[in-house]
């Protein structure tokens, strides 16, 4: 059976040694109640919580999946009790704010505890992960009436949210949806449609779902331009706030997937449902950004999540399974074969998935320390910084970890062997669960146009610019530092390349915008190769210092993974650089029917 321990040793080296956390929690309003202590206490717990409550589910939630009977659905077994002790420890408003039930501790603090989450049982994960999202889209853009109504059930896990954004004939071109919300004589909206991929869509966990949905009003304009945001409770709620009367929202059917098999994936029909604008009209799409941010980094976090599952499991079985001896001899002359980890083909797929994971982990804890100074801080100026920074690795936390980290967990599937193929251990599993962290919040595609399009050419590379220049000044005050010196050349002399390339595909855009879309994945994948060797290089220089002390061990193993990263894969990025800069030729010179010829005799 799968096994998990959370790597907090690991997470208090990222969060403590790397990037100064306990200062930095200091430093934010109300940060005076994130202690070291406190900040300990609440990630032990969680570990506790993830690895004995959610991770038994894990597997019998695949196997038994969400059960749909007279448009109401049934989850595995366990999984609402879980989600009682889940709501009942507060862990639901452990980052919202105290006014509307929330414990006000940082954004931060919450991103490392859905680590654990994913890690542990990911489709449980998703019901209160996306109310998240939908308190924050409420916060920041509901009326004084709905917040009342609506956020503090949301923040403390009463009621769950959901976002209801695409349809069955547009996919991510949301300018196309056909849902509609006509105007009813007591200011409401009468909303009609179908929306499909409803994640948490219907279930039994909570007495209240919360639907916020994207529709078009009648006088709206074409495109994107012309839709509008509602909130769309599943029962109306009363004079009190209680769920009274049902709308006219109903789970039309549950979508047979690959993974995820315990989240309830919905197609829910709107039948003239009672809906409140959010926000003004005609704006949906940037309220519904709020919530989608949230969402793309937490789904980086799931892809961060699944390779550390991934990774433990197939290391436990590598120092285990007994397979041939070693080239250079025998290890383990007593016993009739040598554990498979001592192969070079092995510790390869081991350590990718450890350079991953921990390298994830660093991405997602930099990007979560901007969330909170965007969220909470002070000086006006480092909000800035900290908001334009957000908006360029958002993209890249979402594509670039769940891309390699749908690799490391077919590579924990490879380590295992025929066994990994086999349910009952677990790794196939994550692989299948692992495979939708690619598609769903904007495919990689989506995102890797998100952030060469606008997050970088919409303004001539100003944004990049920060990031490159933080890299740039870190390489310049350790180019004297010799321990260093394998890392800090090639980290300088790509950081210098990033801009160039940039720069490259900015020129070749004025003439042919295809080329834009034609180096964009090579392009997030890029980005997040040299963005990961900054982290790895900033490990590196931790874990030099902090040696010669009672943990040699762990600061020893934190350089060799460093060292690995640099030598194996870093050197990823010279065949992306050399895609990207192929154009678009290649790709669009073929007329398109004639991909299909060669089928016919």
């Amino acid at each position: 059976m799968p096994d998990y321990q959370a790597p907090l040793r690991d997470l208090r080296f990222v969060m403590d040694e790397m990037f100064a956390f306990p200062c930095h929690y200091a430093r934010l309003p109300g940060g005076d109640e994130a202690t070291p202590d406190i900040v300990n206490a609440i990630l032990e717990e969680g570990a506790r919580f993830t690895r004995e409550v959610l991770l038994p589910l894990n597997q019998s939630g695949d196997r038994e999946g969400c059960l749909l009977e007279g448009g109401e659905v049934k989850t595995p077994r366990g999984f609402k009790a879980a989600y009682r002790q889940y709501v009942d420890g507060g862990w639901p408003g452990l980052s919202a704010e105290p006014e509307f039930g929330g414990q006000g501790l940082p954004h931060s603090l919450g991103m490392a505890l859905s680590e654990m989450i994913c890690a542990t049982n990911l489709a449980w994960g998703m019901y209160p992960g996306l109310s998240q999202g939908a308190a924050d889209a409420l916060r920041h853009h509901g009326s004084d009436a709905q917040k009342a109504t609506y956020l503090s059930r949301l923040v403390e896990g009463e009621w769950t949210g959901t976002m209801c954004l695409t349809e069955p004939h547009c996919g991510t071109d949301l300018g196309l949806i056909k849902t509609r919300a006509v105007p009813t004589d007591d200011g409401a909206y009468a909303i009609s449609g179908t929306k499909i991929f409803i994640s948490a869509g219907e279930h039994d966990l909570a007495e209240n779902i919360v639907h916020l949905v994207l529709a078009k009003l009648p006088d709206a304009p074409e495109g994107s331009k012309g839709i509008s945001l509602f909130v769309v409770p599943k029962f109306l709620p009363d004079a009190a706030g209680s769920p009274g009367e049902r709308n006219g929202v109903l789970c039309g059917s549950l979508e047979h997937k690959m993974g995820i098999h315990g989240n309830s994936t919905c197609v829910m029909n709107f039948d003239d449902a009672e809906g409140f604008l959010v926000g003004e009209p005609h704006k949906g799409l940037a309220c519904m950004f709020t919530m989608m941010n949230v969402a793309r980094i937490g789904v980086g976090i799931q892809g961060l999540g699944l390779m550390e599952a991934s990774f433990q499991d197939a290391l436990a079985y590598a120092r285990d399974r007994l397979q041939m001896r070693a080239l250079s001899g025998a290890k383990t002359p007593d016993k009739p074969a040598d554990p498979i980890i001592a192969h070079p083909d092995v510790r390869r797929m081991l350590l990718t998935q450890k350079a991953f994971a921990e390298g994830g982990r660093m991405l997602v804890m930099y990007t979560a320390r901007m969330v909170d100074v965007v969220e909470h801080g002070q000086d006006a100026d480092e909000r800035e910084r900290a908001e334009s920074l957000l908006g360029l690795l958002t993209p890249i936390v979402k594509a670039f970890l769940t891309e390699v980290g749908f690799e490391a967990t077919n590579e924990g599937v490879q380590v295992f062997g025929g066994h990994g193929y086999i349910q009952e251990w677990g790794m196939e599993q994550r692989v299948r669960d692992a495979r939708i962290t690619r598609l769903y919040e904007g495919t990689t595609g989506i995102q890797a146009l998100d952030l060469l399009g606008r997050k970088v050419l919409m303004n001539q590379g100003e944004t990049l610019r920060i990031f490159t220049k933080e890299i740039h000044k870190f390489c310049q005050a350790e180019a004297d530092n010799t321990a260093l010196e394998e890392f800090i050349e090639p980290l300088s002399r790509l950081n210098a390349e990033w801009g160039e390339l940039t720069m490259g595909i900015g020129m070749k855009a004025m003439n042919d915008r295809e080329d834009v879309g034609a180096a964009s994945v090579d392009y997030l994948m890029y980005s997040g190769y040299v963005a990961l060797a900054y982290l790895w290089a900033r490990a590196a220089r931790q874990a030099h210092e902090a040696l010669g002390g009672d943990e040699d061990a762990f600061y020893r193993a934190k350089l060799d993974t460093a060292r690995f990263y640099y030598q194996r894969l870093l050197p990823r990025t010279r065949a992306h650089a050399q895609a990207m800069q192929a154009g678009a030729e290649s790709l669009m010179a073929m007329d398109a029917d004639a991909l299909g010829l060669g089928f016919a005799i």
